[in-house]
């Protein structure tokens, strides 16, 4: 298994990360602001409590860093890690998936059950109803067969309905396939997903939490695991959404991050078309079959190798010119997004480019 998924931290700074992330209303900028202010989560830790008011850190996080069920936790999380296929990603460091970590209030850790190389490859995301028609379910396997054998990872909710029809597809046609809980990954919900998200751990899939491992379902964080859902994939499909549908939430997101959106139209007469049918008038593309996803997301198959050794390579050249996002880059290079993040991660590993605020800039020297 790869070290440093788990490990690219000394075990102090890595239980301190882990206590930082259980305090209350502590998200990524809260997070980034004391390990910058402080230079790491431990000094932050020690810090007085003066200096995180001056930082307009909340009090009641300030007076959690020492209870004992933020320690017991982060010890937890540590027994956690230390046992085979379980591993946590953090923002800043080396395997955190680059597509998510663009998005606004990307999560700093990523708890990830399985393969988490996985998080780093191309994804589509499947979404849609709970309550879905047996020719909704039939869709979403489908579509989710036809995209894994593609070469996608199908990347979903684990909720039932939709999400579970994906999910078992992608695993059925040999694929693989990301699970995103709203719930910790000791807390999966709901209960009868359990063997589903067991099947995808062993079959080399994943399933991957934002949420401290003991977290349970709260409303709320099913919302917030949507746009976890997009920021990791190339463009959302959904497959039957009513008007109310949390699948809404993700396609909306999706469209924010710059990801594409396909929706699958249905008859006018059933509630459950209705959300497919505004995001189709909101700019969504409608699809009826794969190949429209496909041909949508052209140049991702069949990728050649990154060019090595080149020295002027030609995304430096762009951004020599200004600073730009990844998306930006793929637009004006004419390369396909997977060759350009590939190229990205190489010029980044020798020093040549850097990534602020979800921005590439060239390094001079």
């Amino acid at each position: 298994m790869p070290e440093h998924h788990s490990s690219a931290c000394p075990p102090a700074e890595l239980e301190a990360r882990l206590r930082l992330h259980r305090l209350p209303e502590v998200g990524l900028r809260r997070f980034q602001t004391l390990i910058e202010a402080f230079g790491s989560a431990s000094s932050a830790l020690s810090a007085p409590a003066t200096a995180w008011r001056t930082l307009g850190i909340p009090a009641a996080a300030c007076e959690a860093r020492r209870s004992p069920e933020v320690r017991d936790g982060a010890s937890a999380a540590m027994a956690w890690l230390e046992r085979p296929g379980q591993h946590l990603l953090m923002w800043d460091q080396p395997g955190y998936p680059p597509l998510l970590g663009e998005i606004d209030d990307a999560p700093p850790l990523l708890f990830v059950a399985g393969n988490p190389a996985l998080l780093e490859r191309p994804q589509l995301a499947i979404v849609g109803s709970r309550r879905a028609t047996p020719p909704a379910l039939d869709n979403a396997a489908m579509f989710s067969r036809y995209l894994a054998k593609a070469g996608f990872t199908i990347t979903s909710g684990l909720a039932v309905g939709v999400d579970g029809a994906a999910h078992r597809a992608a695993l059925e046609a040999g694929g693989s396939t990301i699970g995103v809980l709203g719930t910790g990954l000791e807390k999966l919900y709901p209960q009868r997903h359990q063997s589903l998200a067991q099947a995808m751990i062993e079959r080399g899939s994943a399933v991957v939490s934002e949420f401290p491992l003991d977290a349970g379902p709260l409303p709320a964080n099913f919302p917030r695991r949507n746009r976890i859902i997009s920021g990791l994939s190339l463009g959302v499909l959904v497959v039957e959404a009513s008007l109310a549908s949390g699948s809404l939430i993700s396609a909306r997101l999706a469209a924010e991050q710059g990801r594409e959106v396909y929706a699958l139209p249905g008859s006018i007469h059933h509630p459950g078309a209705k959300g497919c049918h505004q995001l189709i008038r909101d700019g969504a593309l409608l699809v009826e079959s794969v190949e429209q996803i496909l041909d949508s997301l052209r140049g991702w198959q069949n990728l050649p190798p990154a060019p090595v050794d080149k020295p002027a390579h030609p995304l430096l050249a762009l951004l020599h010119a200004q600073p730009q996002t990844s998306e930006g880059l793929a637009r004006s290079s004419g390369q396909p997004m997977a060759q350009v993040l590939a190229s990205l991660t190489e010029l980044e590993l020798e020093g040549r480019v850097s990534n602020e605020a979800g921005r590439w800039f060239a390094r001079s020297g």
